[in-house]
């Protein structure tokens, strides 16, 4: 795909590492228009569900498989600067997996156990992990408001056995100490609008907000046209998906944000 925003030192890190940084993916305004709408939505408050962490606290997300088209969450999963990367990434035609919005609110919310994606996606009849996701920070992202940690490389041990960590599902702690052992830890600390690209077998998790700041983030997941599920799951199996020109976000955000104001 065309006006891929990434180039070929950063698609080898993300073969060697399994993840990528990219700075100011969306812009001043687009990422204020998503914040505003995001605290806005009353729809995405009352969908909010709560994870045990395990460690004695709980994170809350919204997780959403429709794309509606007056939507800026759709907007932004279907916006060529995202997909024309998960392309050149995973090699293939891309599809919305499904999108979710994380919320940890100041000195409540909780950490994410390390795990890979892959590692429960497996089960939704993904035969290869041909995934990947787009983490764009709608709050700064900092280790005290508990940013997101992958252990660079780690997609190339495989999938790792899976099991329950409170309400959570987490990776082989053997395995994990090993991994951590081995592998740099890297604490990605973002600004707002900044967004991580990792693999579905990369071993991420994240911390505990501590601080007085939230830190919500916003992920658009994607699956590989000839990765299609051979068997019906939560997620959705294979559809094309359209996409839409960078500038479309700004025009549904604007959009969007003047209905929730009343003004639409």
């Amino acid at each position: 795909m065309e006006n891929c925003p990434i180039d070929v030192a950063q698609a080898a890190a993300f073969e060697r590492d399994g993840f990528i940084i990219v700075r100011r993916l969306l812009d001043a305004e687009e990422i204020e228009l998503l914040r505003d709408i995001a605290r806005a939505d009353h729809e995405l408050a009352r969908e909010r569900s709560s994870r045990a962490d395990g460690e004695g606290g709980a994170v809350e997300l919204v997780v959403r498989n429709e794309l509606p088209e007056d939507s800026l969450y759709g907007a932004i999963v279907r916006s060529r600067r995202i997909v024309s990367v998960m392309e050149r990434l995973l090699g293939d035609e891309v599809y919305h997996y499904h999108h979710k919005m994380i919320l940890k609110e100041p000195r409540t919310g909780g950490a994410w156990a390390w795990h890979q994606d892959y590692g429960y996606w497996y089960n939704n009849g993904c035969l290869f992990p041909d995934l990947a996701s787009c983490m764009i920070a709608v709050d700064g992202a900092t280790r005290e408001n508990g940013c997101l940690q992958v252990l660079a490389g780690s997609q190339r041990l495989g999938r790792i056995e899976h099991g329950k960590v409170g309400d959570q599902t987490g990776a082989d702690p053997e395995r994990v100490t090993e991994a951590c052992r081995r592998l740099e830890r890297v604490y990605c600390e973002l600004e707002p609008g900044d967004a991580i690209f990792f693999h579905a077998n990369l071993l991420h998790r994240s911390d505990q907000n501590t601080s007085d700041r939230p830190r919500w983030a916003f992920i658009c997941c994607y699956n590989t046209r000839h990765n299609d599920p051979y068997k019906e799951s939560r997620h959705p199996r294979y559809t094309p998906l359209a996409v839409w020109p960078d500038e479309r976000v700004k025009e549904v955000g604007r959009l969007q944000w003047a209905v929730l104001c009343g003004r639409g």
